[in-house]
């Protein structure tokens, strides 16, 4: 969006506040962009990083691996808190922490530091996107009515650009400033977010209780937190190396589980709610879709990028062209699907054609002609666009009116699970390198998947009627 359409865009009302317009959505999406972005921007820096400091592709895998664990935990942890002390102050608040670790790993000594680095972005950019559902919440109350499915459409928008261009901008950075530029970048990009924030977004306000004082915010939930993190800290291990599995990993994950569900379940203001979650059925039948969606994605996005490499001999850039209909297709469909009241028939579409694109995989090889393949990536980039923007739609939908932060935050859990997963996946599929059997295997598995979500959208019956 242009300076000139963001201002054309804005319209005061209420006193000269400003709406869904850009002043509103100009710092949430900036602040949304940073979590995706540093996702992917890492990726061409790795080998920089390896050779300079000494260390190998096992080991500089894990600044990708922490930013994923810190990201999964933190998520609902900070959509909670935006609940409960307000969205403007955890949003302002996980900018602050960015551009600390921006600093740190721009500044790193060692690769200790860099581990240190991603985890606390991993923790400061997981702020921005459930706060910001959460000021859409307010905002959408104060005006009664609910957030355009535009404005979800631009956050979906803002995620899959960012992540899309990462690799590219982390190419030339690395090229121009080297790899200490990666971490740099955040720092001014925090900056000018946490200017535009303190600007724009409302102060958060009291809610009131029923008899017309302040409402206090509840104690934060620190033992369900902690519960928490060490079983998902334990499946993730787990999961990142399912061709070497650790098996008695599953133990203490079975615990921590069995004790955070026990705690949930007794506590007045639960980290989880799970009681809310067994009613709300609908609310986690879009997790589940949501994670199941994104670990299809994500097995072909990583996985087929190898295989067109190591497979096929294309180069990184040959591969980057081959992708580029799928990344295109991911950024119109966001955008298109933001058009769209339905919640239902999109997401449909989007289960079709994951079907598809991994019934054409399954039969993929080193002969298959080029636009079969340009097709294939076509298939996988229009859901991506759909899913994002019509799973964001149903979270709103059917999260509870104060509880949409954490619900939220709960959302990108279910999706990084997904990318975590996919990338165990890939790893006990390709071994050592990236073969036809490999990606057929993943095809199959992506197909029955696809399948699995087309039945769980289309007998959803929660989704054919809008929820007032």
């Amino acid at each position: 969006m242009t300076a000139v359409s963001a201002a054309r865009s804005t319209a005061p009302v209420d006193g000269g506040r400003p709406g869904f317009g850009a002043r509103l959505t100009a710092p949430l999406l900036l602040g949304s962009l940073l979590n995706p972005l540093n996702t992917t921007m890492i990726s061409t820096g790795l080998v920089a990083i390896g050779h300079d400091l000494g260390v190998g592709a096992a080991d500089t895998a894990w600044l990708v691996s922490v930013l994923y664990l810190a990201s999964a935990v933190a998520q609902p942890v900070l959509g909670r808190l935006a609940d409960s002390i307000g969205p403007r102050r955890v949003f302002l608040g996980g900018l602050v922490v960015v551009a600390a670790s921006g600093l740190v790993g721009a500044c790193a000594p060692g690769f200790g530091w860099l581990l240190v680095s991603r985890l606390l972005l991993g923790v400061g950019t997981s702020a921005a996107y459930p706060a910001a559902m959460a000021v859409l919440r307010d905002e959408s109350r104060r005006l009664g009515t609910p957030t355009p499915r535009t404005v979800l459409g631009r956050l979906s928008f803002a995620a899959l650009g960012s992540a899309a261009i990462g690799p590219t901008l982390g190419g030339l950075l690395v090229a121009t400033a080297g790899w200490r530029g990666i971490f740099a970048v955040n720092v001014p990009v925090a900056a000018v977010a946490f200017a535009s924030a303190l600007l724009w977004i409302p102060a958060d306000r009291p809610r009131p209780r029923e008899n017309g004082s302040a409402q206090r915010a509840p104690a934060l939930d620190s033992l369900g937190i902690l519960l928490f993190t060490g079983a998902l800290t334990c499946l993730v291990v787990f999961l990142l190396d399912l061709r070497h599995p650790m098996w008695w990993l599953l133990a203490p994950t079975a615990v921590l589980a069995a004790a955070l569900t026990w705690w949930q379940l007794r506590h007045p203001h639960p980290f989880i709610d799970l009681r809310m979650l067994g009613r709300n059925r609908a609310l986690a039948r879009t997790y589940l879709r949501h994670g199941l969606s994104y670990l299809v994605v994500y097995v072909v996005m990583y996985g087929f990028t190898q295989w067109l490499e190591e497979a096929r001999g294309y180069t990184s850039l040959h591969t980057g062209l081959v992708m580029l209909p799928m990344s295109a297709a991911a950024l119109a469909c966001s955008l298109l699907g933001a058009r769209t009241k339905g919640i239902r028939a999109p997401l449909t579409l989007a289960a079709a054609l994951l079907a598809a694109g991994g019934g054409l995989l399954c039969f993929a090889s080193g002969g298959t002609p080029l636009g079969v393949l340009l097709l294939t990536g076509a298939c996988f980039g229009i859901p991506q666009g759909l899913i994002g923007t019509s799973n964001q739609a149903a979270v709103q939908q059917f999260a509870p009116a104060d509880g949409i932060g954490a619900a939220a935050g709960l959302q990108r859990t279910a999706q990084y699970l997904g990318a975590i997963t996919a990338s165990g996946l890939i790893g006990l599929a390709y071994g050592q390198s990236a073969d036809d059997g490999g990606l057929h295997l993943m095809a199959a598995v992506a197909l029955v998947l696809a399948v699995a979500l087309v039945v769980l959208t289309v007998t959803d019956r929660a989704l054919r009627t809008p929820r007032n």
